[in-house]
């Protein structure tokens, strides 16, 4: 592979969940230490490609519906390393004015989108954790883009099982809730406990559990009560692959529960 470019302060030799997950989907911006743990994981849950691919389909998906009903705002918090087709690719591609805000709290993956977006107007990639709801909701390249006064998408996909109990996600999400406005739509994604198998989701937390975010398996249930106080759209919070029951994806070993809602 030569030579890897590491950026400054990134450490290479600890693995990152944003580059595992970009080589699960089959992308180059990894290092040894991430492809030794994705590797691990797949060998157990050697579908996990599957599984990663139909929940970028579920960004994709939503994404798609919501710049056709005319949302043109976009706030990806825990956006990952790019992968093409991307969020504001997906929205530009209905609404060329649309305005996407990339978050994430790994370094690597802003110096990675900035580089990508040089030149796209109404996009940026900033440095932001979602524990801190509000120091991403009154960013100033947030406040450039984004008007609170009218509906956005907010995604977290695949995020909030890096989020500890301790850390209240239901309650990050509540207060995001708070800040927009009726007709705004919000999504997100985690590992689900029920159904996954039992041996691929320990070895995914014991290769995490030294990582800067150890992996937080929760059951469909509590991850349900996130959308409290949303209107949760058909069908529902169910694993990512059915999601849209149209284009489904086969089932797979580690489950990912997924759904919408609907800010009232």
């Amino acid at each position: 592979m030569g030579e890897e470019f590491v950026p400054p302060g990134i450490d290479p030799t600890v693995m990152s969940h944003a580059r595992a997950y970009d080589y699960v989907l089959g992308g180059k911006d990894n290092y040894a230490v991430d492809r030794e743990a994705a590797g691990a994981v797949m060998a157990l849950a050697p579908d996990l490609p599957v599984l990663g691919n139909a929940q970028r389909r579920f960004l994709l998906r939503v994404t798609r519906m919501c710049a056709e009903a005319g949302i043109d705002q976009f706030l990806d918090i825990g956006a990952g390393l790019p992968t093409a087709p991307n969020v504001h690719e997906t929205a530009k591609a209905i609404d060329p004015d649309a305005r996407v805000v990339y978050v994430d709290y790994d370094p690597l993956v802003t110096v990675h989108n900035s580089a990508l977006l040089a030149g796209v107007p109404g996009v940026v990639s900033i440095v932001g954790d979602v524990r801190d709801p509000d120091s991403i909701i009154d960013a100033p390249e947030v406040v450039k883009l984004i008007d609170w006064e009218r509906p956005v998408l907010l995604l977290f996909v695949g995020l909030f099982h890096l989020v500890g109990d301790g850390d209240d996600p239901a309650g990050i999400v509540a207060r995001f809730r708070e800040r927009v406005v009726p007709g705004s739509h919000i999504m997100l994604s985690q590992f689900c406990s029920d159904g996954s198998d039992p041996s691929a989701r320990a070895k995914l937390e014991e290769i995490s559990a030294d990582s800067p975010s150890p992996m937080c398996f929760r059951t469909r249930e509590h991850i349900a009560s996130f959308f409290e106080g949303l209107d949760v759209l058909d069908p529902g919070v169910v694993d990512v692959q059915d999601w849209w029951p149209d284009e489904s994806a086969p089932p797979t070993g580690l489950k990912v529960a997924a759904g919408v809602g609907v800010v009232r």
